[in-house]
């Protein structure tokens, strides 16, 4: 399996609270128990060492509706191997990485400082994962994120900034404190999962994609009677 897949993998399921990976000869199945998403086949290799005939041989596999697939891939080759009853998100995701290394102190906030227009800052670690929290000035979500260290590696998780508070550097100062936490734990490098949009923010502060990611839900196959 690849580092960096492992490295991402092993923080996610701390991240979410989903159960141990199980390993398989492609990858890993990790159980995740949600009704949209029961488990998912996370496959360990990343770009050209995705096989067609593995992908094939995963997919044919799945039965049941709520079943995720990750291949680090273009969905374009993906979305081809796939059969009937799968759902392909068109927008590739990216994983990407990060070098660690201690962010200016002025650039991070202390804890519980006030930001400026009101916003407030707060974090929390719990069960191995920190959590940032930025409130707008009526004591709404503004932005928040969390990361999960783990040795060398950190996993950053769900990052997010509410419409209304989107561009004012909101996600830039989550990320930020968020990797000041890890390196203070001895991690040196940062990994996650970005979205289109998200990419962008990532680039802007230092990151690097090292794959597409491709997501693919099983939906479940029409019988013909209709039913399912």
């Amino acid at each position: 399996m690849h580092e960096i897949v492992r490295a991402w993998v092993d923080g996610w399921v701390v991240s979410r609270g989903a159960a141990p990976p199980q390993p398989r000869p492609w990858g890993v199945t990790i159980d995740v128990g949600d009704v949209q998403h029961v488990s998912r086949h996370v496959l360990g290799a990343i770009g050209e060492g995705v096989e067609e005939a593995v992908v094939r041989k995963v997919a044919g596999e799945v039965t049941g509706a709520g079943v995720w697939l990750k291949a680090f891939r273009d969905p374009g080759d993906v979305s081809a191997w796939l059969g009937p009853g799968w759902w392909v998100d068109p927008e590739p995701g990216y994983l990407m990485t990060v070098p660690l290394v201690p962010p200016p102190g002025a650039a991070v906030p202390d804890g519980g400082g006030t930001l400026s227009d009101g916003y407030a800052v707060r974090d929390w670690t719990r069960g191995g994962v920190t959590k940032v929290l930025v409130t707008a000035p009526d004591g709404s979500l503004a932005a928040r994120g969390q990361i999960v260290p783990n040795g060398a590696q950190a996993v950053v998780d769900r990052i997010e900034t509410a419409p209304a508070h989107r561009r004012r550097g909101l996600g830039g100062l989550v990320v930020r404190r968020l990797l000041a936490t890890a390196v203070t734990t001895g991690a040196r490098r940062g990994v996650l999962a970005a979205t289109p949009d998200g990419r962008a923010l990532y680039e802007a502060l230092g990151w690097r994609v090292e794959a597409v990611l491709t997501s693919a839900k099983f939906m479940g196959v029409e019988d013909e009677d209709g039913g399912e």
